[in-house]
C-alpha cells in the first residue's frame, strides 16, 4: 500500500485534496497542479469554489492566469462535496485556528475537518496538517479521530504536519521557495510527507515527529512577535526622550553581525502574529509552565493601537482641534503593505475607537473597496487634493506602495505616519511620527 501511493505520487497520478482554499491553501493547491498533480481544493464558501470554477483568483499572490489554465485543464478543481474526499489519496488540511473571545485556541475548523475526512475514509491515503497550531494537535486531535477505526497508522493510513509558512505579498519567496518543514507520526509517515513535498518544493526538512514540526512554527512566530513588541517598546520609550526611533534602528542595522532589524508599528495583523503565540502559552500553561515573555510581548503589541488613537488626539490638540467631529482620513486598512488581507488588522481596532469618539472617519486603501468597522460599512474614497485637504488628520496605518505620498504630504493640514513611509519629508512640521 506505502509504494503503491509513493508511485502515484511520484508519476503524479495522486489525487490531491486540500480543504480550505484561502492564503495557504489555494497557492499550495496551484503549485500541486502545476506539477502535474490532478487537485481539489474543498471550502465552504460557495464565493471561492465559484471563482475557480471561473478560472478567477481571489488572492493576490496567485495569478488568474494560472488559475484559468488548470482550471480548463481539469488539473485544479473546487467542491463543497466532502464525499469527493474519499477518491483522494492525499489530503492536505488547510483551515483557519483563530483564538476564541476567552484568547483561547479554536480549533473547530481542524475539528470539522477532521470529521468530514473519517467520514470518507479509506485505506492508503496520507493525511497532512498544515494550519498553525498547538503541539501535540496531530497526535491528540487528528489521530484519535482518524484512528479509530481500525486503520492502522504507518501501515494502513499515513498522517504528518508540515507547516505553513506563507508570507502574503513577498514576491520573492513563493510556495515553492520556501523550505518545508514535515514531521509524521511514524517515521513512515515523515518520510511518504517529505516524498509527497518534495515533488514541487526544493527543500524539506523532516523532524522528529508532529509535536516538533507544531513547535518549529510557533517558534517562527513567536519570536517575531516578541521582537516587534521588543522595538514597539522601545519606540515608546524613545518618545518619551525625543528620539527618533527610525534613525536609532537605521544605524543599528549597520552593524553585520549580532543584530536583525524589526520596526514599530501600529499593532499586528494577519492570521499568525496575534494568534500563534497565544496558542503556545495556553499549551505551555497546560504543562504548567507560565510564558510570562510571550505574554508581555502580546500585551505590549495590542496595546499599539490605543498608543496610535492617544497620538492622533495629542497632534490635534496641538493644532487645537478636538477628535470629536474631527474628519480623520485614514491610509490603508489591511494589516501589512500591497496584500488585501484584512484579517486582525490594527486597523479595525484603531478605527473602532476612532468612530466611539465620534470623529468623522474616512478611508483609503487600492486594495479594499470596502471595510467594515463595528457594523458601518465604509468605502473607500479617492486620493484627492480635495479629499485631503478636507481632512483634519491623515493617519498611515498601511505603506501601500502605490498610493501618493507626495499628494498626501502637499495637501494635507496633518499626518500621523504611523509606518515611516514619509521619511524622505524630513523637516516637516506637519508630519508627526509614530
Amino acid at each position: 500500500m506505502l509504494n503503491e501511493l509513493k508511485s502515484k505520487i511520484k508519476d503524479k497520478t495522486a489525487n490531491i485534496g486540500i480543504i480550505g482554499l484561502g492564503y495557504v491553501g489555494l497557492p499550495l493547491a496551484v503549485e500541486f497542479a502545476k506539477a502535474g498533480f490532478t487537485v481539489t481544493g474543498f471550502d465552504t464558501e460557495e464565493a471561492k469554489i465559484s471563482h475557480i470554477k471561473k478560472g478567477e483568483s481571489y488572492i493576490p499572490d496567485v495569478s488568474s492566469k494560472d488559475v484559468k489554465g488548470l482550471a480548463s485543464s481539469g488539473k485544479l478543481q473546487a467542491t463543497s462535496d466532502k464525499k469527493s474526499l474519499n477518491k483522494m489519496d492525499v489530503i492536505i488540511i488547510c483551515v483557519p485556528t483563530p483564538l476564541r473571545k476567552t484568547k483561547e485556541p479554536d480549533i473547530s475548523f481542524i475539528l470539522a475537518a477532521a470529521e468530514d475526512i473519517n467520514a470518507n475514509l479509506r485505506k492508503g491515503q496520507l493525511i497532512v496538517l498544515e494550519s498553525t497550531t498547538y503541539p501535540g494537535t496531530t497526535e491528540e486531535v487528528i489521530l484519535p479521530k482518524l484512528g479509530g477505526n481500525g486503520l492502522k497508522v504507518g501501515k494502513d493510513l499515513y498522517i504528518a504536519f508540515s507547516p505553513e509558512r506563507v508570507d502574503p505579498g513577498n514576491a520573492k519567496y513563493k510556495t515553492k521557495d520556501i523550505p518545508k518543514i514535515v514531521g509524521g507520526i511514524t517515521d513512515i509517515c515523515t518520510e511518504l510527507a517529505r516524498f509527497l513535498y518534495s515533488q514541487i518544493i526544493k527543500e524539506v526538512i523532516t523532524v522528529s515527529n508532529t509535536r516538533a514540526a507544531e513547535m518549529v512554527k510557533l517558534l517562527e512566530n513567536t519570536f517575531r512577535a516578541v521582537n516587534i513588541a521588543l522595538i514597539n517598546e522601545l519606540a515608546l520609550a524613545c518618545n518619551k526622550m525625543d528620539l527618533d526611533i527610525w534613525e536609532i534602528i537605521d544605524a543599528a542595522k549597520t552593524k553585520p553581525f549580532g543584530f536583525m532589524p524589526f520596526f514599530p508599528g501600529p499593532g499586528l495583523g494577519g492570521h499568525c502574529l496575534p494568534c500563534d503565540p497565544i496558542y503556545l502559552s495556553w499549551k505551555a500553561r497546560n504543562h504548567g509552565f507560565e510564558a510570562r515573555l510571550i505574554e508581555l510581548a502580546a500585551e505590549i503589541n495590542s496595546r499599539m493601537p490605543h498608543y496610535i488613537v492617544d497620538k492622533i488626539i495629542d497632534a490635534l490638540n496641538e493644532q487645537k482641534k478636538a477628535l470629536k467631529g474631527s474628519k480623520v482620513l485614514v491610509i490603508g486598512v489591511t494589516y501589512k503593505k500591497d496584500i488585501n488581507d484584512t484579517r486582525e488588522s490594527p486597523a479595525l481596532t484603531i478605527m473602532d475607537s476612532l468612530l466611539e469618539k465620534e470623529a468623522k472617519l474616512q478611508y483609503h486603501d487600492p486594495l479594499v473597496s470596502d471595510f467594515q468597522v463595528d457594523g458601518l460599512k465604509l468605502k473607500s474614497i479617492d486620493l484627492t487634493k480635495e479629499n485631503i485637504g478636507s481632512s483634519d488628520c491623515v493617519v498611515i496605518l498601511t505603506d501601500h506602495s502605490n498610493v501618493d505620498y507626495k499628494l498626501i504630504v502637499d495637501s494635507a493640514n496633518l499626518i500621523i505616519d504611523t509606518r515611516n513611509v514619509l521619511k524622505e519629508f524630513k523637516g516637516n512640521s506637519k508630519i508627526v511620527k509614530l
